[in-house]
């Protein structure tokens, strides 16, 4: 996957995941791709800053310190169904959680201790997912253990029929 920063006609910047830049021109001239905050299709890849690996941990550690420090916003949806765009973005964002936890192991509560065991080289390698919290996600992130959030909630095995 590949994150552009974007930009509308009105300057609203936000993210965009794509799985290449041929996939980004083909959702844009699908109409697909919308700013968040206006709705606005007239979307531009916005200049971005390179990579600096040396730094990432601690980068996305301050990003979620700062997101935290943020008010909790409320997305415009309507009590209609939601546009076509919208619900298609969702299933695609389903079905490659979905891709991606078929092979990955649940570890529940232990996430955050699991992760380490496996960075440390103390478990064997292997993909895992699980429950772990904020300030938990930022320590391993300061410690320079990749971790991502998932955009959609995971049942813990036992709880599922």
């Amino acid at each position: 996957m590949i994150v552009f920063d974007l930009s509308c006609h009105n300057d609203h910047r936000f993210e965009g995941w794509f799985s290449s830049s041929d996939d980004f021109a083909s959702q844009q001239e699908r109409g697909l791709v919308l700013c968040p905050h206006c709705g606005s299709e007239e979307i531009i890849k916005a200049p971005m800053a390179p990579a600096v690996p040396a730094k990432a941990n601690r980068q996305a550690a301050e990003f979620v310190q700062s997101e935290m420090d943020k008010p909790v916003r409320k997305a415009p949806i309507t009590n209609g169904p939601l546009p076509p765009e919208v619900s298609q973005a969702m299933k695609k964002l389903a079905e490659v959680q979905a891709k991606a936890l078929k092979d990955s192991k649940w570890v529940g509560k232990d996430f955050a201790e699991k992760s380490r065991a496996i960075h440390y080289g103390e478990d064997d390698k292997e993909t895992i997912h699980g429950e772990a919290t904020l300030e938990e996600a930022k320590d391993l992130l300061d410690e320079g253990i990749a971790v991502s959030p998932l955009p959609f909630p995971v049942s813990p095995p036992e709880d599922l029929n």
